[in-house]
């Protein structure tokens, strides 16, 4: 299928300059034979500025070329991006539009001799790049002058061009706010809705360059990201995530077409996150949960939206769990068997992110559908893969907000918390406590041989008020552990606990008990002369 989508003067020098920068003379040279040997098999517009082409190499690729951003360009071969058949597509479809290839093959080149001071003075080459500078901001204010009028893609575009001078700094907070300020710095007045459309666009274009995978001269990639990154991409995630919640994606006019674009984009960052933390597969998510639509528009907008999930190209494992998650979140909406079956269909289905299943919490809880909150939760508790302590808390709230509204439902919650353990062991203590469930809080404190001297005396205090006699067997069990050290140290510290033990005994009014008890540890432990030292030092014998 031959493209119909033109180009004019403007696109077309836009792509020259574009491809200087992206691809290097061995990158063109290469692409430009398989271009002449017609190893470009099919090419395809399937939107505006949007290539798509199978190009034949060791064997038969896919190649994504987005016109407006040919930095993200996409290819299924080893390399991925910015690699011969990506080159050679854009070949492809310069001949098809009766543009001349040897401008693309040539554009780096050109564009260095062009880039290099003619004059010998050192004035005369400072001159020019004055000249450039000159030219680049009028270029950049041509391009901030169409951001009222213009779509998301223009918008990107202009904050690529705004901030191309900061990419090569480092990417923590002050990078963050350098690269907002730049955005800004051109932006002329828009509608207060516009307004906040274009800050949450700007917020994700920053979030889409802190959540780049680093990598090392060999080209390794990383899993992870620098903590300066990490903690910056936090907080602009925890922004662009409230902007959904406080409902930014309306559902009428102009505002629901700016929805869409907004989806689009957040449909095409997820596929190429590979860090551990999906970003933009959560915003996208946040987007749908937090869209307000009628329910006929809803039905046609998920059929709308399940369509294009099934075009995208999977590729990587990131990949394949992102479409998957996106799927089922768009089936929840109307069919929640149908959403589960794509999460246990998925490769990850025994370790699904807490950070995501928790939108499909979500939605049943927003509105209010508790028995349909809980058979989520049952669902997920052997699915959810709880990678951190703190992704514990959400999900069991999310069972307390349940059993507040279906009481019977609270054991259940118990034994999920129980069956975490030890990752939701703090969760699983803290609440037992609030909920009066002392017995059960010290059972499992004996279970696990826990020290009384790892809790605080204030940690302690519900328990010595409503019910002391509990603490009784924590105190007895501890003391035989530290005598069993038999050592100076583990005696000393029996006897604080002895000391603690007689206090208790004397809340309980036991102090019999307790002198017939502390008679039988001394002749039974006789023999340990510096136990027997440390008893006395300790003066608990009468």
């Amino acid at each position: 299928m031959i493209p119909t989508y033109e180009i004019d003067d403007d696109q077309w020098d836009a792509l020259i300059r574009d491809v200087a920068k992206v691809f290097d003379d061995v990158t063109a040279s290469r692409g430009f034979q398989y271009y002449k040997k017609g190893r470009v098999v099919k090419l395809t517009m399937p939107e505006p500025r949007q290539l798509a082409a199978l190009v034949e190499g060791t064997e038969l690729y896919r190649v994504s070329a987005n016109l407006e951003w040919l930095e993200r360009s996409r290819c299924n071969c080893p390399v991925s991006y910015n690699c011969k058949h990506v080159f050679a597509a854009l070949l492809k479809y310069a001949d098809v539009h009766g543009r001349p290839i040897h401008s693309l093959v040539n554009a780096r080149s050109s564009m260095l001799s062009k880039a290099a001071p003619k004059a010998s003075s050192y004035q005369e080459a400072k001159l020019q790049a004055a000249k450039k500078a000159a030219e680049d901001e009028a270029a950049l204010q041509k391009l901030a002058a169409r951001l009222p009028s213009g779509g998301i893609g223009e918008w990107h575009r202009y904050f690529a061009a705004a901030t191309e001078k900061l990419m090569q700094g480092a990417r923590n907070v002050q990078f963050v706010d350098d690269v907002l300020a730049a955005i800004v710095r051109l932006k002329p007045a828009m509608p207060q809705r516009k307004e906040e459309l274009f800050t949450l666009h700007a917020r994700m274009f920053v979030l889409s360059k802190l959540s780049q995978q680093p990598q090392d001269q060999s080209g390794y990639v990383y899993s992870y990201l620098a903590f300066h990154t990490h903690h910056a991409a936090e907080n602009v995630h925890q922004a662009i995530s409230k902007s959904f919640e406080e409902g930014i994606l309306a559902s009428e006019g102009q505002d629901q077409i700016d929805a869409e674009q907004t989806i689009a984009y957040l449909r095409q960052e997820m596929l190429k996150e590979t860090n551990e933390v999906k970003y933009f597969l959560q915003h996208y998510l946040a987007a749908w949960l937090y869209r307000s639509l009628a329910p006929d528009a809803e039905r046609r907008a998920c059929a709308v939206e399940l369509q294009e999930l099934d075009l995208l190209h999977e590729g990587s494992p990131s990949a394949v769990l992102a479409i998957a998650v996106a799927r089922a979140s768009i089936l929840q909406r109307t069919d929640d068997e149908a959403a589960r079956k794509v999460l246990r269909n998925t490769p990850q289905a025994g370790s699904l992110p807490a950070e995501l299943l928790a939108y499909f919490f979500a939605l049943p809880a927003q509105n209010e559908q508790w028995q349909r909150l809980v058979e989520w939760l049952e669902w997920a508790a052997p699915a959810v893969n709880f990678r951190r302590n703190q992704d514990v808390r959400p999900y069991i709230e999310y069972w307390e907000a349940a059993a507040q509204h279906l009481p019977e439902v609270e054991e259940r919650m118990w034994d999920v918390l129980a069956s975490r353990l030890p990752q939701s062991r703090q969760l699983y203590e803290e609440k037992l406590l609030a909920r009066g469930r002392l017995q059960r809080w010290m059972d499992y404190h004996l279970s696990q041989g826990s020290d009384p001297l790892e809790f605080r005396v204030t940690d302690l205090q519900p328990l010595e008020k409503q019910a002391p006699e509990l603490l009784l067997p924590f105190y007895h069990q501890a003391i035989e552990r530290y005598v069993l050290q038999k050592n100076r140290d583990g005696y000393k510290i029996a006897v604080r606990l002895l000391k603690r033990l007689a206090k208790l005994y004397k809340k309980l009014k036991q102090e019999q008990r307790w002198e017939l008890f502390l008679d039988g540890f001394v002749s039974r432990n006789s023999r340990l002369r510096a136990l027997q030292e440390e008893i006395k030092k300790g003066n608990l014998l009468s």
